[in-house]
């Protein structure tokens, strides 16, 4: 591995498991000191003593202000700043049709997939402002750029995080600071596990029935494909880009699907009235 990301700091939300553990261990790798928040301490006190002095955890609810607010002034206070800042922290949410949908159910989903990531943006820039430099990466969804994705909450929630992504970024580029985010399709993590074979620790499962339906050939998408994307988001080498929405989905909301297109074979050009060929 490189060191793209020497001498910088992190702070990762959800970071115990999924993409949160693949991009602190993609980016402590390139040289990254990593403030790790997330409710499963378990996990997230085993992370921090695979990675070392480089690492250190707070339990962070991203549903409570003062728990996100903590996760930054923890990076401050034990590594002198914050560069990067990624609010990942996520759940599927409320499902099923939207006249059965419990209202509590809806509320709690928008309090971590929406309000968690409004949390992180406000107090990141919060100290970024005063160094007037910074990276702040979101997790949306491809399910936040086209319909018909993902339960109604979680849609919600990802079209929000794309509008609030455009929105931020657009305030903070004046300070030097740069606001994108990352639309992930469906990736065999242990969230989609869970959804498509009722077992979240089957990753291999969903690697192979993400792989049969993926626009390229046998190749489902990992949590590692999501840590390289906040990885060139999070560095310099994206210095230029900001309120960007990067999808990791292999093309499918542009277009690409695993069947033959149409017109997959030539035939003479169709022209006026049924009439084919120049």
């Amino acid at each position: 591995m490189g060191q793209r990301l020497e001498g910088k700091v992190a702070a990762i939300t959800g970071a115990a498991s999924g993409f949160g553990a693949a991009m602190a261990r993609r980016f402590a790798a390139e040289g990254c000191r990593v403030v790790l928040g997330d409710i499963q301490d378990g996990p997230g006190q085993a992370l921090i003593e695979e990675l070392g002095d480089a690492a250190v955890f707070r339990r962070c609810d991203v549903t409570r202000e003062e728990d996100v607010a903590g996760l930054v002034d923890l990076a401050v206070s034990h590594f002198g700043q914050l560069d990067i800042m990624v609010n990942n922290a996520g759940i599927v949410g409320a499902v099923g049709p939207i006249d059965t949908t419990p209202e509590d159910e809806w509320r709690a989903t928008l309090d971590i997939l929406l309000n968690g990531v409004f949390y992180g943006m406000k107090h990141a820039a919060r100290v970024m402002k005063p160094r007037k430099t910074g990276a702040i990466v979101s997790l949306a969804s491809t399910a936040g750029i086209m319909g018909g994705l993902g339960p109604h909450a979680y849609a919600a929630c990802k079209h929000a995080v794309v509008g609030l992504t455009k929105n931020v970024g657009a305030e903070l580029c004046r300070h030097g600071i740069r606001v994108n985010a990352i639309a992930p399709g469906g990736m065999a993590t242990a969230m989609v596990a869970n959804v498509m074979t009722g077992n979240p620790d089957d990753i291999e499962g969903a690697k192979a029935a993400l792989a049969k339906a993926s626009p390229l050939l046998n190749r489902a998408g990992v949590a590692e494909d999501v840590a390289n994307a906040a990885l060139w988001l999070a560095s310099d080498e994206s210095a230029y880009t900001n309120g960007h929405v990067l999808t990791t989905d292999a093309g499918a909301t542009t277009g690409s699907n695993a069947a033959d297109p149409a017109f997959a074979e030539y035939q003479p050009m169709f022209r006026e009235a049924g009439r084919k060929g120049i």
